[in-house]
């Protein structure tokens, strides 16, 4: 499958907030799981879905942040958004989701390689993410793993 990369528009706000929805669901149920519903309004967010597609909105229309997407047959699929901070020579991915109709094709491992070399050719010297170590975050986490990220118990 041939997925292309470009810039994140204000015309994929709708889609990004889609692939939210249905990428972070694992997560939220991972979430109730281990701590049960009614610890996980007080512990996370009293609305974690609607938490989440916020700070997804927020991080690709951000300024402070570089946004793309990616696409297969025009269908957005994918996103990313990562910040520079020059001072540190530092990269951080903020967020990345794959629809989950899309998952274990390699998109999301392609959109994060995209953003490393990205970063590469700002001129930073160290990328970071951070994620979860539930089982809702199991494709996450080897999604940043098949990138080359090394994983810290934190």
């Amino acid at each position: 499958m041939t997925a292309s990369i470009r810039r994140f528009t204000s015309s994929d706000t709708d889609a990004v907030d889609q692939i939210t929805s249905l990428a972070w669901e694992p997560v939220f149920a991972a979430w109730e799981r281990i701590l049960g519903p009614e610890l996980v309004p007080i512990a996370i967010s009293p609305d974690p879905r609607q938490s989440q597609r916020e700070l997804a909105k927020r991080l690709c229309h951000d300024e402070e942040n570089v946004a793309w997407v990616s696409e297969v047959e025009g269908r957005v699929v994918a996103f990313v958004a990562y910040s520079l901070n020059g001072d540190t020579e530092t990269g951080e991915v903020r967020i990345l989701a794959v629809h989950p109709e899309y998952q274990n094709r390699g998109i999301g491992t392609d959109l994060n390689n995209f953003a490393l070399q990205k970063m590469r050719e700002a001129g930073m010297k160290l990328a970071e993410v951070g994620t979860g170590g539930d089982d809702g975050h199991a494709p996450a986490r080897r999604c940043y793993e098949k990138a080359g990220y090394t994983g810290l118990p934190l």
